[in-house]
């Protein structure tokens, strides 16, 4: 049974950073594209960032225009997790903040998706002006 548990949000100020955690299970992490995504106060989903399906050990990541420079996405296989450190916070990154996977394509991966066949129930993201 495929299960993801997000960890790592909290209250931070403007300017500070945090680590998020997706520890999954029930799959081979390598095998899958596994994305954050977030939700916003009063707005939609969003996609954030996501990791492609890779035998290699860099596998390629991807971002969208908001976060690229701020956020880095990682996979630790061993610990079957991914990682997403985010970084120069902002206030307007405020958010709900999931993770998903799904079997996608091999060394490819759409950072804007923001529903995956699985996802997790989310951790939360406040940053302080």
């Amino acid at each position: 049974q495929v299960q993801l548990v997000e960890s790592g949000g909290g209250l931070v100020q403007s300017g500070g950073s945090l680590r998020l955690s997706c520890e999954a299970s029930g799959f081979n992490v390598d095998d899958y594209t596994i994305g954050w995504f977030r939700q916003r106060p009063r707005k939609g989903p969003e996609g954030v960032s996501c990791i492609a399906a890779s035998d290699e050990t860099g596998a390629n990541t991807y971002y969208t225009d908001f976060v690229k420079g701020r956020f880095t996405i990682s996979r630790d296989k061993d610990k079957s997790t991914v990682y997403l450190q985010m970084n120069n916070l902002k206030p307007e990154d405020t958010a709900r903040y999931y993770c998903g996977t799904e079997r996608g394509s091999w060394n490819n991966c759409d950072p804007s998706r923001a529903h995956y066949d699985w996802q997790g129930r989310g951790t939360q993201v406040t940053v302080s002006s």
